[in-house]
């Protein structure tokens, strides 16, 4: 009986992973209810920190929703994000270690002028990756972002200009924050990144 009810279980699953390829936000929330927690706790056990735990889970959980038919290859869900996390939560506290030793070679290192040049450089590039993700947002998403980030304009004047609601906009404001943010993190180095996330 027990067998029976474990293959329901799976097939289930299959299905939801078939229908979040295809879009289906419903199907996405029921994983994310799932599996959130648990995920979570994973990567707090390998982080030690909240705030990273959860950007790490957030982080997995955006791919999941955006990867399309990827999904599709997934056998085993819970097993899958708590690898996936792992991997991320690793990559989290390599790159803060190396943050911490970057920052104290900036003070201890370089002369005033040197960190100038240097920080007009990163800048520019800075910036170079960041509109590229820009540019790769879904339409709406990168409109909004666009009139909340760039233009400085509240939720409030977004949703009235574009005749949406101030959840929607919240909404979207939110997906591409994390989007962008996970864009940056592969598509940048680590001195790009410190600048970066100033600017998003």
């Amino acid at each position: 009986m027990s067998k029976v009810r474990t293959n329901e279980f799976l097939l289930s699953e299959t299905e939801l992973l078939g229908q979040i390829a295809q879009g289906n936000e419903q199907s996405f929330k029921k994983i994310y209810d799932t599996y959130f927690t648990k995920t979570y706790k994973f990567a707090f056990h390998v982080l030690h920190s909240k705030e990273l735990a959860e950007e790490v889970v957030q982080e997995v959980m955006l791919w999941l929703w955006q990867s399309g038919d990827e999904i599709i290859k997934i056998r085993n869900i819970e097993s899958f994000l708590k690898t996936f996390a792992k991997r991320r939560a690793i990559d989290t506290l390599r790159r803060t270690a190396i943050e911490k030793r970057w920052k104290l070679d900036l003070q201890s290192g370089w002369r005033e002028e040197d960190e100038g040049i240097e920080q007009k450089i990163i800048l520019g590039e800075a910036r170079k990756i960041l509109q590229e993700g820009i540019q790769m947002l879904p339409h709406q998403q990168r409109i909004v972002y666009q009139l909340c980030h760039q233009q400085e304009l509240t939720y409030e004047q977004v949703a009235e200009q574009l005749k949406i609601s101030k959840g929607t906009v919240q909404k979207h404001m939110s997906l591409a924050l994390k989007f962008l943010r996970a864009y940056l993190r592969q598509h940048a180095d680590l001195a790009v990144l410190i600048i970066l996330f100033r600017l998003v």
